[in-house]
């Protein structure tokens, strides 16, 4: 009977690890990892920040700084994504604050959740912070400009951001953080 007992509970153990794995492999991404679609791209570093908006084009570019932490950033960011998937010709970057510190203070992000609006490389056309409550800001923007537009002088380009110096190639960060 005792050899029984062993047996019997060596099985349930083993049914046990089985379940934990299934259960390990079928969970849901974080919050700020889901994406609403094709037009929504995180952003990891400044040269992918550079490339996504030069490769823009003339599309108009919303990007949101965000804190994984962030209470604000998460209670807005199922709305963020229902604008994207209503929204499929403006691209969306998500910039994670704190995976892009020297850049997001470059750009002068001082509060969360934050926003950039440009029209691809040609420029920024404005910045501000907004919450849940003040989402309507959003919409206001999109509807701004997204409309057809004439300009009284050059926009802050993409070249007038000063990254450059931030976006250190993978090699140089290796020796930096190896002495």
């Amino acid at each position: 009977m005792c050899v029984f007992s062993l047996f019997l509970a060596s099985k349930l153990l083993i049914a046990a690890k089985a379940v934990h794995a299934t259960v390990t492999e079928t969970e849901q991404p974080k919050w700020w990892e889901r994406n609403a679609g094709p037009n929504m791209i995180d952003i990891h570093s400044t040269q992918e920040f550079l490339n996504a908006l030069s490769g823009a084009g003339d599309r108009l570019v919303i990007v949101e700084f965000y804190g994984t932490w962030c209470a604000s950033c998460r209670a807005l960011f199922p709305k963020l994504c229902r604008t994207a998937e209503e929204h499929p010709e403006i691209l969306f970057l998500k910039v994670n604050f704190d995976e892009n510190k020297p850049m997001c203070k470059s750009l002068n992000v001082k509060v969360l959740p934050y926003f950039h609006f440009y029209r691809g490389a040609d420029g920024q056309l404005e910045s501000f912070s907004c919450s849940l409550a003040k989402f309507q800001k959003i919409k206001d923007a999109i509807v701004l400009h997204s409309t057809a537009r004439c300009s009284i002088g050059p926009p802050r380009g993409v070249g007038d951001l000063n990254l450059e110096s931030l976006s250190v190639p993978k090699e140089k960060q290796t020796e930096s953080t190896a002495t």
